[in-house]
């Protein structure tokens, strides 16, 4: 008898090597999200991992070419747009598209000037937006990884499995609206998400720009998995890093594997001070020594760092080491938001997943999300620069739409502009992608748009209708 699912109760695939091809159903990855499991009895097939052709007999095929815009410009008449700079919307807007840019934005009947023989998109009805840029997800992971179900995944999900899921949340990121993602590590699946954004790039598999981290790093015995039997050789779910060479050599390899940011866990263990001691504290990971290694290391390659950092004391020491991005930041006391001002590190809180986690457990975690809601507000007066970042992956992608985030950030205390910010050209400005995150001449032409006003109704922006990467259409009303 085959062993049984825990999580499901009903028994597990067959082993991968047997399954003679592994198929996509377009109309799951266009917007009818199911379980995650229906994915290996759907047709057509595509073959994504070089794994799964050795059991197809098909003949071989040239790789598909990058998706190329039309050939035609296209002209798009938006009703409103929000353009990720400006502080108020505009009304009866053209936006004219040459290839996979912004050719020219203004008053409708200026740009139709410059329009010969374009393809007209119709928008009249909807307000058009940059695309939303989520700077924290986790593509190769399928749900809360300090649950039972995150040792599942490295024990029993092989990583073209994993590879697969990610293929489809990469579409569910895009039919979202998001059209560039910061994945912030694989979670024990090593450089997969570099694999899934070559996918993307040469247009094999549909998603948005990926600016991977492939496999973060933590100290040996601080990160997931960890068992009292020392008997077992188990799957980590980063990469173990121990002393200052140890810290340059994991940031060399991950870069040269393909990275374009580098992360590591800055704390473990989160706990509040006794009376009155209101402060969420945590259990520092690394030396300042190896931390400022891995941070220099990284920066001298032309990267720059993200730290999960969620205690004061993991948030202070990823600010001693010089990093670029805090990453989650519960535990933000007002000296420490102090220093982020001062140095231009950025924060990204990731609220939906705080909230998500806090939900089922209660205890300690409720009172973390109220600490990072203050310290959110507090931030906000202070002008430090908080960008939009999910943690999805942490929650399930078939679960939750992302931009649930930004009506977290209006609860918090933004205007629903400054969250629209935050999610398209702050968000850009972190990653240091100037042709992100804006609808202006010369930028990316990456688009979408929604029915109603999300500056009345920032809920607006998780009922996306229209999504345009790169001049290609891949979501229409």
């Amino acid at each position: 008898m085959s062993r049984t699912d825990r999580r499901r109760g009903r028994p597990r695939e067959p082993p991968f090597g047997i399954v003679p091809n592994v198929c996509l159903d377009i109309g799951t990855v266009t917007g009818r999200f199911g379980s995650p499991r229906k994915e290996t009895a759907m047709r057509p097939c595509f073959a994504l991992l070089a794994t799964l052709a050795v059991a197809t007999t098909a003949p071989a095929q040239a790789p598909p070419l990058r998706p190329a815009p039309p050939a035609a410009p296209v002209l798009i008449k938006a009703g409103r747009l929000i353009d990720g700079r400006s502080d108020a919307p505009q009304a009866g807007v053209g936006i004219l598209i040459e290839g996979d840019r912004i050719k020219a934005v203004g008053p409708l009947a200026q740009v139709q000037g410059q329009a010969k023989g374009a393809r007209v998109i119709d928008l009249a009805q909807m307000t058009v937006l940059p695309g939303f840029i989520d700077t924290h997800t986790h593509l190769l992971l399928q749900g809360d990884p300090t649950a039972e179900s995150y040792d599942e995944q490295l024990l029993y999900e092989s990583t073209p499995y994993r590879a697969i899921l990610a293929a489809r949340n990469a579409r569910i990121a895009l039919e979202h609206g998001f059209t560039a993602i910061r994945d912030l590590e694989t979670e024990g699946a090593m450089y997969a998400d570099v694999d899934v954004k070559r996918a993307v790039d040469r247009g094999e598999i549909p998603g948005p720009r990926i600016f991977a981290s492939t496999r973060a790093m933590a100290p040996t015995g601080m990160y997931p998995i960890v068992s009292d039997n020392w008997e077992l050789e188990l799957p980590h779910g980063v990469q173990p890093v121990d002393g200052v060479e140890g810290a340059r050599l994991a940031v060399r390899q991950q870069v040269a594997h393909g990275a374009d940011w580098i992360k590591f866990y800055a704390d473990r263990r989160y706990y509040f001070g006794p009376a009155p001691d209101s402060v969420l504290h945590s259990w520092v990971n690394f030396t300042d020594d190896e931390a400022r290694a891995l941070v220099d290391e990284a920066h001298r390659l032309g990267r720059k760092v993200a730290a999960h950092a969620i205690g004061s004391d993991g948030i202070a020491a990823a600010l001693r080491a010089g990093v670029n991005t805090i990453e989650h930041g519960d535990g933000m006391t007002d000296s420490l938001l102090d220093v982020l001002v001062a140095k231009g590190v950025y924060w990204v809180p990731t609220v939906t997943v705080a909230y998500y986690v806090a939900g089922p457990r209660g205890g300690a975690w409720g009172p973390m999300v109220e600490h990072q809601h203050r310290a959110f507000t507090r931030g906000l007066r202070k002008g430090v620069r908080i960008v939009l970042g999910t943690d999805v992956g942490g929650f399930p992608w078939t679960e939750l739409n992302q931009a649930k985030e930004f009506e977290y950030y209006v609860q918090y205390g933004m205007t629903p502009m400054q969250a629209i910010k935050s999610g398209t050209s702050l968000a850009a400005e972190l990653l240091g992608q100037r042709d992100l995150g804006v609808v202006a001449a010369g930028a990316y032409a990456d688009l979408v748009a929604v029915a109603g006003d999300p500056v009345k109704d920032v809920a607006e922006l998780s009922r996306v209708r229209f999504v345009m990467k790169g001049g290609v259409t891949y979501l229409s009303p």
